[in-house]
């Protein structure tokens, strides 16, 4: 992730502008509910701006040098909440980078991360697909939504789903080819293609770049459709 951005500020920016020293107390009762949904509930940002504030708004946006430098920081901050297991804090910091700036592709895949946690991934799909069509030459976005359609097509087998996931796990695999966990998702695309060699072959190019990459579930399913080509797994 991103280093958080060198701010302009008197304190920290993450509990700007608020009595109690915190943001996640910021606004009325019904943005401090809003504030876990997705784009504040699928608002507009004109319509989130009104339900959060525009004054608090703007008093945490001069604590930086400009609103797009704010929403950079405080998706970084999206993202270290995720890695400490804070989703509902998370949630709030990726909606408030969002506010500050809707152009941060960032905090599109931020909230699309957090709500793959669904027993469907329609939302995350929804949310990544709106940071990818800001920022189509990220492999991270490229990489999470052709994850999530996989996903779907898991559940639904509609094979529309896998054509999209597989497509962007191949653009990702040959824009970096480093991506250990891009290589293992694309082998669960090939897996549900009946594509068993290639499946296996991509399972040991993600474990030449990643041991942490592997998925033991999916190695599983290979085995029992065909035994591992260069016996690594048995």
């Amino acid at each position: 992730m991103a280093a958080p951005a060198q701010a302009q500020r008197k304190k920290n920016p993450d509990s700007a502008a608020n009595a109690d020293g915190s943001l996640a107390a910021a606004g009325t009762p019904a943005a401090r509910l809003a504030r876990l949904q997705p784009l504040f509930g699928g608002l507009t940002p004109e319509q989130a701006t009104q339900l959060f504030g525009a004054v608090q708004l703007k008093a945490i946006a001069a604590s930086f040098a400009s609103a797009d430098e704010a929403s950079t920081f405080f998706t970084t901050k999206g993202y270290e909440y995720l890695r400490e297991n804070q989703p509902d804090t998370a949630a709030y910091r990726f909606n408030l980078a969002w506010l500050l700036n809707p152009q941060n592709a960032e905090a599109f895949r931020g909230l699309g991360i957090l709500a793959s946690s669904q027993p469907t991934p329609d939302a995350a799909i929804d949310l990544l697909n709106k940071g990818f069509a800001l920022s189509p030459d990220s492999t991270l976005l490229m990489s999470d939504l052709g994850t999530s359609y996989l996903m779907r097509y898991g559940q639904t087998k509609k094979k529309k789903d896998l054509k999209a996931g597989m497509d962007l796990l191949q653009r990702v695999t040959t824009l970096e080819p480093t991506n250990g966990t891009a290589w293992q998702q694309l082998a669960r695309g090939l897996y549900y293609e009946e594509k068993y060699p290639e499946a296996w072959e991509a399972v040991h190019k993600g474990q030449a770049q990643s041991i942490g990459s592997l998925d033991f579930d999916l190695i599983t399913d290979l085995l029992a459709k065909q035994p591992d080509p260069q016996g690594k797994f048995k």
